[in-house]
């Protein structure tokens, strides 16, 4: 018999992948070299990034079934291949002066590497850690929210001593050896384990420890409205935080009056924020429970969008950005542990993939809708008001789907009292 690995040798593996694949946060730090370099307009160099968030939804939703089947190691490869090809030919692009390959490269094959690369250690992990999965969720996917911190300052640097063509392949390169590396290791848990503090041989409590409301496929899943329930819960969510990150800087200033410099300091401390929001709200989701987390963080953030406009003390406004940044991470982290819990882990991986749809629509709506509102009002206090009923709207579905769980929970719990009763009756069965 093979020995079990490790379980938190797996979720170092996971953040090492989301560490690679969430450098697509630092694009940023790509586009004003770009523009100088190859005299490329902003909205075309911006584009890049939302067209890549775009294909990281869309690979995701139609590729989740496929990494499902052909397991965590080889998915892991392919995120590998695509991811680390992407970036690399990045650099070719602007070798030879071709915003449409970098779009083909970075936005399209990296897009795709990112997609699969992210629910690849997800599904695993939700596997690994039935007993902690709103922590093992947030750990890899915290990895995802931090990375721009760590590539961030190591591209700018790259950039001044190579030049952005190889800094481009030095990354792809790199990224592809750690993802390579961090996948290799990566495998779903043999068939019944359970973590040696869940062990029991009795029937009925191993249906307790489980959690999840059902078993279903991921075909069976999106015809449930408790799937759009949540769909539109992420895609509100994703909305509201996508496009305060694109417009967090000119905000600051016109707001709270901060320099351009303390601005891009804001700015760099939100990625803090990002990632302990994976980390933080998603472990608090094993305590509270998924729906009450998600209830917490969308009143939180409603209060907080309808604060903004009036906060014109920097430390203020700088606070408010930040709990709504860390509610935007925690949306990300707790929405997959909660697809577990609904779902199953059955195809998981297909089901968090058709989830992440809402992440590609919401990447190109959500900056849209903000610099549409920000240009017709000359200002950005509808935008906030507009994005706080949203959450509103995403707060009332958010109750609604807490009710769907309560009755599917007290019909699971019926259903075990019928077992359990059975079993009372029928002792020699587990012996």
């Amino acid at each position: 018999m093979n020995q079990v690995k490790n379980r938190w040798l797996i979720a170092a593996s996971a953040v090492g992948i989301h560490l690679s694949i969430g450098s697509v946060y630092a694009w940023s730090v790509y586009t004003k070299p770009l523009i100088d370099k190859l005299g490329w307009g902003l909205k075309e160099t911006q584009f890049t990034f939302g067209l890549a968030i775009f294909f990281l939804g869309m690979s995701a939703a139609f590729l989740g079934s496929y990494a499902e089947r052909i397991g965590p190691k080889k998915s892991g490869m392919l995120s590998a291949i695509c991811f680390g090809l992407g970036i690399a030919g990045s650099g070719l692009a602007v070798h030879l002066g071709s915003i449409y390959l970098l779009y083909l490269s970075y936005s399209v094959v990296g897009g795709i590497g990112l997609g699969i690369g992210y629910i690849t250690p997800v599904s695993s992990l939700i596997k690994w850690f039935p007993d902690k999965r709103g922590l093992a969720t947030g750990l890899a996917i915290m990895g995802f929210g931090f990375a721009a911190l760590i590539s961030s300052p190591l591209i700018v640097s790259l950039i001044s001593s190579v030049g952005i063509a190889n800094t481009f392949f030095i990354m792809g390169g790199s990224y592809f050896l750690i993802i390579f590396a961090s996948s290799r290791y990566i495998s779903a848990p043999p068939e019944g384990w359970v973590p040696e503090g869940m062990k029991t041989s009795d029937v009925a409590t191993k249906k307790i420890v489980s959690g999840d409301l059902s078993q279903m496929t991921a075909k069976e899943a999106i015809k449930t409205k408790r799937f759009w329930y949540l769909w539109v819960m992420f895609f509100i969510n994703i909305c509201c935080g996508i496009a305060i990150i694109s417009a967090a800087s000119p905000m600051a200033q016109e707001f709270a009056g901060l320099t351009v410099v303390a601005a891009a300091a804001m700015v760099g401390f939100m990625g803090i924020f990002n990632g302990g929001g994976r980390i933080g709200w998603a472990t608090l989701s094993d305590y509270l429970g998924r729906p009450n987390t998600f209830i917490v963080f969308l009143m939180l953030e409603i209060v907080a969008f309808m604060l903004v406009p009036s906060a014109t003390n920097p430390l203020m406004f700088q606070a408010l950005i930040f709990v709504i940044i860390s509610c935007y991470g925690g949306g990300f982290s707790s929405v997959t542990a909660y697809v577990g819990d609904l779902f199953g882990t059955k195809e998981l991986g297909a089901i968090v993939g058709y989830m992440l749809t809402a992440w590609a629509a919401a990447g190109m709506a959500g900056p849209l809708f903000a610099a549409f509102t920000r240009s017709a009002t000359n200002s950005y206090d509808g935008t906030m008001y507009g994005f706080a009923a949203l959450l509103v709207i995403a707060l009332v579905i958010s109750v609604l789907l807490k009710m769907e769980v309560r009755k599917m929970r007290a019909a699971k719990e019926k259903e075990l009292e019928i077992s359990m009763a059975w079993l009372e009756e029928v002792p020699e069965f587990v012996d």
